[in-house]
C-alpha cells in the first residue's frame, strides 16, 4: 500500500481493502455512517482517488477530441463524467470533471492518474494544453446532499446530484477532521453502499478489459452520442444503433440470511441450474444497506431473463432488478 490517509490514526478507523485502499472502510458503525451520509451529515475521505489538472486556452476544445462527453463548451463550475476508451471502445478510464474557468480539475480512480497522465501527454501535439498530476497537492473529500457544511474560501468544489466534492489541499484534511464543522468521517463502505442503491457504475468495478459503455448504464451520464470523432466512438454508434451490447448491469437484492457478502468477481448463475450451473455473469459490487440488507450490482448476459433467480458466490440466492435494459 502506498497511500495512507492520515485520518487512518482516527478513533475508531478500520482500513479498507481493495481499490479503497488507503482510505477507512468505517470508523466503528457502518450502518449509522451510512445513515448519516443519507441525511447529509458527516464528510467522505477520498484522499486516495488521482487528482489531474488541465490548464492552457485549448483545454477544452482539446479534451473533447480524446474523451466521450462534450465539453468543448463546458461552464464554470458545471460538473460532468467522461470516459477514455480503447480503440476497441472499451472503457479505459472513467474521469469526473469541472472546469473552474482556467483550469480543468479531475479525479479518476485510485493508483489511474499516472497512465491516464501519460494518455493526455501523448495527445498534445500543438495544443496549448498543459497536463499535470495533482494528486501529491489535493485530497478530494465528499460532502453529500444536503450538507450544510461550508467550504474553505478559495478550494474548488464540484457539485453533483450525490453531493459536493471537493479538492482540498492535503495538509488541511487532518484539520478539517479534527475541527469537526463537517461532522463525523465516514468511511467508504458506507459510500459504496449508497452507490450501489442508486446504481451509479464504478470503473474498475462494474468494468473489465471488455466492457463497453451500454453495459453499464453510462450513454448519456459520461457519453454525449451527438459529438465528432473520439477514440472509440466507432464501436459506441454501432452498438447504440444495433441495441444490442452483450452484457447488462443489474441490481441484485441478496438472501439475508448469508453471513459471507460475495465479492468482486464472484459467479452469477441461473438458480435453476444450481451452484454449479453455467456462469452468467460476475458479481462486481456488494454491501450491506442499513435498510435494503445485503445489496450488489453485477454484470450479466444480456438474454438473462428479467424475471430469472439468481445464485451468486457459493450459492446465495438474489432476484434482480434491470439497470440496463436488454
Amino acid at each position: 500500500m502506498s497511500y495512507v490517509s492520515p485520518l487512518l490514526s482516527l478513533p475508531g478507523a478500520v482500513p479498507s481493502e481493495g481499490p479503497d485502499e488507503g482510505v477507512a472502510a468505517h470508523y466503528g458503525d457502518l450502518f449509522k455512517e451510512q445513515r448519516a451520509l443519507a441525511d447529509g451529515t458527516g464528510f467522505v475521505d477520498l484522499s486516495h482517488r488521482g487528482v489531474l489538472t488541465v490548464s492552457g486556452q485549448d483545454r477544452l476544445t482539446w479534451l473533447h477530441l480524446l474523451v466521450t462527453q462534450h465539453v468543448s463548451e463546458l461552464e464554470p463550475r458545471h460538473a460532468t463524467e467522461a470516459l477514455v476508451l480503447t480503440a476497441n471502445g472499451h472503457i479505459e478510464h472513467g474521469l469526473s470533471v469541472v472546469d473552474d474557468g482556467e483550469t480543468v480539475w479531475l479525479h479518476t480512480e485510485p493508483g489511474g492518474q499516472q497512465a491516464l497522465l501519460d494518455y493526455l501527454e501523448s495527445m498534445k501535439f500543438f495544443y496549448r494544453v498543459e497536463a499535470a498530476d495533482r494528486t501529491e497537492e489535493y485530497a478530494l473529500v465528499l460532502l453529500p446532499a444536503g450538507s450544510i457544511a461550508t467550504v474553505p474560501d478559495g478550494v474548488m468544489t464540484r457539485e453533483t446530484s450525490y453531493g459536493r466534492e471537493i479538492f482540498l489541499p492535503r495538509e488541511q484534511l487532518r484539520d478539517l477532521a479534527e475541527r469537526g464543522e463537517h461532522g463525523p468521517p465516514i468511511g467508504a463502505l458506507a459510500l459504496e453502499a449508497l452507490r450501489i442503491e442508486a446504481h451509479r457504475p464504478r470503473v474498475g468495478m462494474e468494468t473489465d478489459h471488455r466492457t463497453i459503455p451500454h453495459e453499464v448504464g453510462l450513454i448519456g451520464s459520461a457519453v454525449h452520442l451527438q459529438k465528432g470523432c473520439y477514440r472509440g466512438q466507432e464501436t459506441v454508434a454501432r452498438v447504440h444503433n444495433l441495441g444490442k451490447p452483450p452484457r447488462r448491469l443489474v441490481f441484485l437484492h441478496l438472501d439475508g440470511s448469508e453471513v459471507i457478502l460475495p465479492t468482486h468477481g464472484d459467479p452469477v448463475r441461473l438458480a435453476s441450474d444450481g451452484p454449479e450451473g453455467r456462469q452468467l455473469g460476475f458479481i462486481t459490487s456488494a454491501a450491506r444497506h442499513y435498510e435494503l440488507g445485503p445489496v450488489a450490482m453485477a454484470l450479466v448476459k444480456r438474454n438473462v431473463a428479467l424475471e430469472a433467480d439468481l445464485l451468486v458466490g457459493g450459492g446465495t440466492a438474489a432476484a434482480q432488478e434491470p439497470i440496463v435494459q436488454p
